[in-house]
């Protein structure tokens, strides 16, 4: 299996060793030519602006939108701002370019600045013992997942009923850092759904 992790910005070296430590083929995105042959996307944490706008000046977000129709693809914090349809108030982007593929709703930095960093122990029912061996996330100024939307489902709250991950198909989005964790079992079920992807196209 060959996943790629954008690597135009923010925490992508970070997924790139965990892949190479479950024995996958990891490859670094800069570059459209870098897409092909993927079997899966991982869009990393950062600056969502930033990452937007660098993806536009090489060209990237048509080449992504079109893998993202059929293959795997994940956004961490900045990633998944990046892959949400709606932002803010939901009436506008805000000039941030976006993918704007998956049906939710994000409010950025909902969480505070870095120093409200935190880390919040979630069960996750996708993991079948994700009750009795809670993940352990790593939230740093971390966007809110508002709204899912569509097809697109919750895959994890926190105490307070706050939605911190989602899957719509083939689409995963967390907004905590399971990277930073050592903890790989997002990692594990993201290639899961790599090997068995939903065309939603």
């Amino acid at each position: 299996m060959k996943i790629g992790v954008l690597a135009l910005q923010g925490a992508f070296i970070e997924h790139v060793k965990i892949l190479r430590e479950l024995g996958v083929e990891a490859v670094e995105v800069r570059l459209p030519e870098d897409i092909e042959g993927l079997d899966g996307l991982i869009i990393p944490g950062g600056e969502s602006t930033t990452i937007g706008k660098l993806a536009t000046l090489y060209r990237l977000m048509e080449p992504l939108r079109a893998f993202a129709a059929k293959k795997a693809m994940w956004g961490t914090c900045a990633g998944m701002i990046f892959m949400a349809k709606e932002i803010g108030d939901g009436r506008s982007n805000h000039g941030q370019p976006l993918l704007a593929i998956m049906d939710i709703l994000v409010d950025r930095n909902a969480f505070g600045r870095q120093v409200d960093s935190f880390e919040a122990n979630l069960n996750v029912p996708v993991f079948n013992n994700g009750e009795l061996k809670p993940f352990p996330a790593v939230f740093i100024r971390a966007p809110k997942l508002v709204a899912a939307k569509g097809t697109a489902q919750v895959l994890a709250q926190l105490e307070d009923g706050t939605a911190v991950a989602a899957q719509q198909g083939q689409w995963l989005v967390t907004s905590f850092h399971p990277e930073l964790t050592g903890d790989t079992r997002f990692h594990q079920y993201f290639l899961e759904m790599a090997a068995h992807p939903i065309n939603y196209t």
